[in-house]
């Protein structure tokens, strides 16, 4: 991220370079307008992470400058919600005058929620003891009286959970509110309101489906659970365990009764459909109990790979949310030889950057 280029009132100038980009690159496959959704130009990120530098008796947080190659001293981070920012100041008041908590302390990262939950990560260069935890829930103890905070240490294979590792988030979409558990060092969306903005956008999308969903990467459930409500029955493949975990988590207290999660690949779960490969995971599930006309995917920077993507072209529907404009534009290329793009959005959910979130959903050619 360019430190110079994180000024709020350029914002609209920013994200209209990204608009005109992302209409040239995609020209090709003739695409009806594109749908814009812009982020709030302050306070966005939900999650930050920062360096810690220590000089003489002082502390302070930094970010690295890419154009200087240098870190620089950040006492308040525009990017990061009001609520990293408000615990950025209390929390280096903490480990200022404290010899145990900031002894080789390099980094801190903060996970926060529109919820008011948030979860401080403490990273050292030692092993940690029962001092230190002793002197982590002390601070905790005071930090509760002003903010719902829940503090992890870390060390080389090691970490210590004074309480909890996960924040709940609420996100409101459509006039409904749904709660996903975050745990620390797993992905989450990381500009929830953004996030919001997505999860309307494919409720809208899916509006009046008929049969089934399939969703591939699900992570926690985002998307399945908000989207479920369109669907007579979901099923979605999650790899991550910790993932799916989360997912399951969700689906309890959201009390979601036709979102069904498997723990496995895309790609194997591409080899279960197209192929004779057994897979002992889906044990009790009938896959042809399932009629899905409409599948979800939401890939990693790599796209979907070749198989998937043969699969993928199997089904009527095709929602595609890609975080890298170019893959996702490799996949298009066949994907586009069956389907048409009938919505095409643009989610800035890393404003100051170049990086583009992309919605396309494709409709089979009749």
């Amino acid at each position: 991220m360019d430190i110079e280029a994180m000024v709020p009132e350029r914002y609209n100038e920013q994200l209209e370079v990204k608009r005109q980009l992302l209409q040239q690159s995609f020209a090709e496959f003739a695409p009806p307008p594109l749908e814009v959704f812009a982020s709030t130009p302050e306070h966005y990120r939900m999650r930050a992470e920062f360096r810690v530098w220590h000089d003489g008796d002082d502390l302070y947080f930094c970010v690295y400058d890419p154009q200087n190659k240098q870190p620089v001293r950040c006492d308040q981070f525009v990017p990061a919600s009001r609520l990293i920012n408000e615990m950025m100041l209390a929390l280096v008041t903490e480990l200022k005058p404290n010899p145990t908590l900031r002894h080789k302390l390099f980094q801190v990262d903060f996970l926060s929620t529109m919820s008011g939950e948030i979860l401080v990560s403490l990273l050292y260069h030692r092993q940690l003891d029962s001092n230190w935890q002793t002197q982590a829930l002390a601070m905790k103890q005071r930090l509760s009286a002003q903010f719902h905070v829940d503090i992890i240490g870390r060390a080389r294979k090691q970490k210590i959970v004074l309480e909890r590792d996960f924040v709940t988030e609420q996100l409101e979409v459509n006039g409904q509110r749904y709660l996903y558990k975050q745990v620390e060092n797993s992905f989450t969306q990381p500009n929830a309101g953004v996030a919001c903005k997505m999860l309307q956008w494919a409720q809208d999308c899916t509006r009046n489906s008929k049969g089934d969903l399939l969703e591939l990467y699900c992570g926690n459930g985002n998307f399945s659970i908000a989207l479920a409500q369109n669907f007579d029955k979901v099923l979605a493949t999650e790899l991550a365990k910790p993932s799916v975990e989360s997912a399951q988590y969700n689906i309890a207290i959201n009390k979601i009764p036709n979102l069904q999660i498997i723990r496995m690949s895309a790609e194997e779960f591409s080899q279960a459909v197209t192929t004779d490969r057994q897979f002992r995971r889906l044990a009790g599930i009938d896959l042809s109990s399932y009629h899905c006309n409409t599948i979800f995917v939401d890939p990693p920077r790599a796209g979907l790979d070749q198989q998937t993507v043969g699969m993928v072209q199997g089904y009527d529907n095709i929602l595609y949310i890609s975080c890298n404009p170019e893959t996702l534009k490799n996949n298009l290329e066949p994907l586009c030889q069956s389907h048409r793009i009938s919505r095409f959005a643009l989610f800035d959910q890393f404003p100051y950057t170049d990086h583009i979130e992309t919605g396309v959903l494709l409709e089979r050619i009749k």
